[in-house]
């Protein structure tokens, strides 16, 4: 887990090799080498004050530096982003990010700590009143995304999972234009992680959230949800299910949420008339 035990290049690769044992019944012990998904505790820092430590994909990290500071409220647009300096130390990765003096204040005002597990976004939190932002709704939509765009977005996300192919063992996120097409894919073992990259590079390339939707290979969370309203992005659209928590917050925030999108089909939870009807 140490990042010092690899050299550079494995890190930014996202994956290190392993040798491993692998046992069938009835066959001979084969000893060969195994590629595994890296997994390991990045700090982030705004301008030298220590804010979260989550465990991620060391992998795109600039994007997920942006992502995270953008859908957790702490700057206001990438514009707030002023340097992004990443540096090893003996047991993680440091992000440190310079940002204006302004969301430095607020920064402080809502400082929490969020060092916990792979994917766990509210360990750590102070109070109960932390778990969910008072973010605005977004704009009511009507109609203005395809069943097509979707299927197609679908088909295209298998296909630019590399971590996955090598190690099966991350998720991933991507931004695909209301004609199904991706633009960004982004991977990491924590999903709320992959979504933090995506909308860092969405709002880092200067692209129009609501141009398009949100694609998640795992189920919907609340804070999925919470990250996508966060970012400007209308509809999500995830593999698995959605939990009541999910639903409630894309209804209340005005974002059409799909799971169980397989194939040509999904179910809609929230904002059904988001689709359009041919």
């Amino acid at each position: 887990m140490v990042p010092h035990d690899y050299p550079s290049s494995v890190i930014a690769a996202g994956y290190a090799t392993h040798t491993v044992h692998r046992q069938h019944p009835g066959d001979p012990v084969r000893i060969e080498p195994d590629e595994l998904a890296m997994e390991v505790p990045v700090v982030l820092e705004y301008n030298g004050l220590s804010h979260a430590t989550v465990l991620a994909t060391p992998h795109d990290l600039d994007d997920f530096a942006r992502g995270f500071s953008l859908t957790e409220g702490i700057v206001r647009s990438v514009d707030d982003i002023y340097a992004i300096d990443m540096s090893e130390r003996d047991n993680g990765m440091v992000m440190q990010l310079t940002i204006a003096s302004s969301c430095l204040h607020g920064l402080r005002i809502r400082r929490r700590s969020l060092a916990g597990r792979t994917g766990c976004g509210l360990c750590g939190i102070e109070s109960l009143d932390d778990v969910q932002r008072d973010l605005p709704a977004l704009p009511e939509r009507s109609g203005f995304l395809n069943s097509s765009s979707i299927a197609m977005a679908l088909e295209s996300m298998d296909g630019k999972q590399p971590l996955r192919r090598r190690t099966g063992a991350t998720h991933a996120a991507a931004w695909a234009t209301l004609e199904g097409e991706l633009l960004i894919v982004r991977e990491d073992v924590g999903r709320h992680n992959a979504v933090d990259k995506v909308v860092g590079q969405l709002h880092q390339a200067g692209l129009d959230p609501a141009q398009g939707f949100v694609v998640v290979s795992s189920r919907a969370s609340f804070e999925i949800v919470q990250k996508t309203a966060a970012a400007g992005v209308s509809a999500v659209v995830a593999v698995s299910a959605p939990t009541s928590f999910a639903v409630r917050m894309a209804t209340d925030l005005n974002i059409m949420l799909a799971g169980f999108a397989r194939g040509n089909g999904f179910t809609v939870y929230a904002h059904p008339d988001y689709l359009a009807t041919s």
